[in-house]
């Protein structure tokens, strides 16, 4: 079982040993990944703030992926407000069920500590484990974002999803902001 929690200092270097290749074809962006500006974040909020964070995904002491969250606004804030997510999970620990696990315990945790009515998510098209890694986290499939991401050298689609509090409230019983 898998849990979300924050990064020590010393598990900084898991950002270092991020893929930053074409071999990992839904994070390559074509610049270097690293741990210097995520390690002046964490110097400043630990990785967490109102606005959005970083946490770990721990599975049994280690840390094999890190989930992540960012404001979008819908209009006026705070209410207009929703998080956008992301998991990354080390490969050896791909396809186990502990990204869907972290993902249902991230969209959980956003929707008991924050008053915030949306939690948001997109993939690749052609990212089918992660669709269904999200549908299982609760998430509804709402269409295709033509062309909204560049990557490997060209435009992308993606799928997105949402998690409402009105779902959340019908699958965990009930959560307050």
């Amino acid at each position: 079982m898998v849990t979300l929690r924050t990064f020590t200092e010393a598990e900084l270097a898991y950002f270092d040993s991020l893929p930053g290749s074409a071999a990992d074809p839904y994070s390559f962006y074509g610049f270097p990944r690293g741990s210097t500006a995520v390690r002046a974040r964490w110097a400043e909020s630990r990785l967490v703030s109102d606005a959005g964070g970083t946490l770990a995904v721990d599975l049994e002491g280690a840390v094999v992926g890190d989930v992540q969250w960012h404001t979008v606004p819908y209009g006026p804030p705070p209410m207009s407000n929703a998080f956008n997510t992301g998991i990354r999970m080390l490969p050896a620990h791909q396809g186990q069920g502990h990204g869907t696990s972290a993902q249902t315990a991230l969209a959980e945790y956003l929707l008991a500590t924050y008053p915030v009515n949306r939690i948001e998510a997109a993939t690749d098209v052609a990212n089918r484990a992660e669709q269904r890694s999200l549908e299982k986290a609760g998430f509804t499939r709402e269409g295709v974002l033509r062309g909204v991401q560049w990557r490997n050298g060209r435009w992308n689609d993606m799928v997105l999803y949402s998690r409402l509090r009105s779902d959340a409230l019908s699958q965990t019983g009930s959560i307050e902001p």
